[in-house]
């Protein structure tokens, strides 16, 4: 039964990277056909290409996360052991995601960063921190600030990239759920913000790869906070 079990699941994961595979050749032959469509079209069929365009975009986006889940799934990629500057790839996300945000009426800053350096994969490191740093922004209501701070225990050497943000946060007995691929909340199916339901299930698994994990809880006075602490 175990072995039946592990089989499945082994199969399910080659069933969703091999389909993701082959996702990527007609989606880049319908961009060509997308752009031989504007040069041949009027002005009265831009917004409708215009959708078309977006919603390609998304669809790459999302076979992208998919191939970097399995990927952390299957165990096929491994987090190299190099020197990483946390507190400089935290700052330029950050800065990233504020520039971004400001277009949106909203802000994010970086209140504390601790000068880190960590051994790990400068590429999974980016992911994690990226991902929740832009689902903060998805989330937070127009007007406020996603707060993010990084720092190291000194006695236990463990590192915390917290994240805060000051939108409707997430019913407490779903809040371990997020981290499941495309498991999204009422409130985020309800919002045009929804996203794909894998950007938080790649930074729980991406925490994990580097001694880590990752934990949500709502703050007290509204918003929600994730916390992903790594291994110094």
């Amino acid at each position: 039964m175990a072995e039946r079990i592990e089989d499945l699941i082994d199969s399910q994961k080659r069933l969703q990277r091999d389909i993701s595979h082959e996702l990527r050749s007609p989606l880049a032959r319908l961009n060509v056909a997308l752009e031989l469509a504007r040069q041949r079209s009027g002005e009265e069929a831009r917004a409708s290409l215009d959708r078309i365009e977006r919603e390609t975009d998304r669809m790459n986006e999302m076979i992208g996360q998919l191939l970097s889940l399995n990927l952390l799934e299957t165990g096929t990629r491994q987090a190299p052991q190099q020197e990483v500057d946390l507190s400089g790839l935290v700052r330029d996300i950050v800065s990233d995601a504020d520039f971004e945000a400001r277009s949106r009426n909203r802000t994010v800053q970086l209140h504390q960063s601790d000068d880190i350096f960590i051994k790990g994969s400068v590429d999974l490191l980016r992911r994690i921190g990226e991902n929740v740093v832009r689902n903060a922004v998805n989330y937070t209501d127009e007007g406020t600030s996603v707060e993010v701070d990084l720092a190291r225990d000194e006695a236990s050497g463990l590192v915390t990239i917290r994240v805060r943000d000051h939108g409707p946060g997430v019913p407490d007995e779903e809040l371990q759920k997020i981290f499941e691929p495309f498991y999204r909340t009422a409130v985020a199916r309800d919002r045009k913000s929804g996203g794909t339901g894998i950007g938080l299930a790649i930074v729980e698994r991406a925490a994990r790869r580097h001694g880590g994990s990752v934990t949500a809880r709502n703050a007290t006075d509204g918003g929600l906070i994730v916390e992903i602490v790594l291994s110094g």
